[in-house]
């Protein structure tokens, strides 16, 4: 077989022969080539492709780990806020028992100060409320920061209550204490008024004499006892007193009680309003058994009578 080409570079007719075993050789040559060729070329088309899959499946797998970390972090904080908002609201809740604690013994003692009934003002128990039913229908749930709010109101009304029921209580206590203190009430519980306070003709020289106190008689030996609450200030013989019992209530206020058969009490003594300080006698100078009772102001005496029947009033 001739081959024939024109080549112009050359300037001429060129041709070559081949053989028939030539020519099966290169056509078996081409026709093995170029499937080969092929493979090759797709095999590396191929193994780009694939390390470009495997780059996107390997960005795309970043991406989501980044994305779940991001939303962990997210609940994290949200979990961490929302037991830093319960710890608050326990704190809160926490503080406001102590506080209606605080007024349920403020109550009580009130109670017991004012001397009112228990059974109608009972702090151990909820209030009584009650009524008909609204027809506004279902109210709206409140939302968390009207919550707090509510919560901080309440908060701030049981505290303004707490000092007003601390200075209702302090009044309380002052006017009780001044009912305990100041001198009121005779100072035996039997026994009559032998003699007033002022001028009088005294029992011994017969002549017009001021009298500083009342005198009270009655059976000897029965009780003497304090018109207020007070430390004993002297208690022992004194001139025409006999054995004397004084008492200091404070305030500018003294007591004197004189002519005892025995004293009850002893000098630095705390006592009580209607407590047994001595027993009645004739020690003295006295004609008979009785107490000579004084009440002291300001360092003065004052008529008795006064403080006597301020207890009846």
């Amino acid at each position: 077989m001739n081959l024939i080409w024109i080549s112009k570079r050359l300037g001429g007719v060129s041709s070559i022969s081949i053989s028939g075993v030539q020519l099966f050789l290169l056509s078996a040559a081409i026709f093995l080539i170029v499937p080969i060729v092929a493979l090759v070329m797709g095999y590396y088309v191929g193994l780009q492709q694939g390390n470009d899959i495997s780059s996107n499946l390997a960005y795309a797998n970043s991406s989501w780990n980044e994305t779940i970390k991001q939303q962990k972090a997210e609940i994290s904080n949200a979990r961490a806020r929302a037991e830093e908002s319960l710890n608050a609201l326990a704190l809160r809740l926490g503080q406001m028992q102590a506080h209606v604690v605080r007024l349920d013994a403020v109550g009580q003692r009130l109670v017991s100060v004012g001397e009112l009934d228990s059974g109608e003002f009972d702090f151990s128990k909820a209030p009584a409320l009650g009524g008909p039913e609204g027809n506004s229908g279902a109210a709206p749930s409140l939302k968390i920061p009207d919550f707090l709010t509510q919560i901080d109101q309440l908060s701030q009304q049981l505290v303004d209550r707490e000092e007003q029921l601390g200075v209702l209580e302090s009044v309380l206590m002052s006017r009780n204490l001044q009912h305990e203190v100041i001198p009121s009430g005779r100072p035996v519980k039997k026994g009559w008024i032998s003699s007033r306070y002022g001028i009088r003709t005294d029992p011994f020289t017969g002549k017009p004499d001021f009298h500083k106190g009342i005198d009270l008689a009655g059976s000897e030996g029965s009780d003497v006892i304090a018109v207020g609450s007070g430390v004993v200030m002297w208690s022992s013989k004194r001139s025409g007193y006999g054995n004397m019992v004084e008492i200091n209530h404070g305030n500018g206020y003294i007591t004197r009680y004189g002519h005892n058969r025995e004293n009850a009490v002893k000098v630095g003594d705390t006592v009580k309003k209607g407590q047994v300080i001595a027993k009645m006698g004739n020690t003295g100078r006295s004609t008979g058994p009785h107490v000579h009772f004084e009440v002291w102001r300001s360092g003065r005496t004052v008529d008795p009578m006064t403080f006597v029947q301020t207890a009846h009033r």
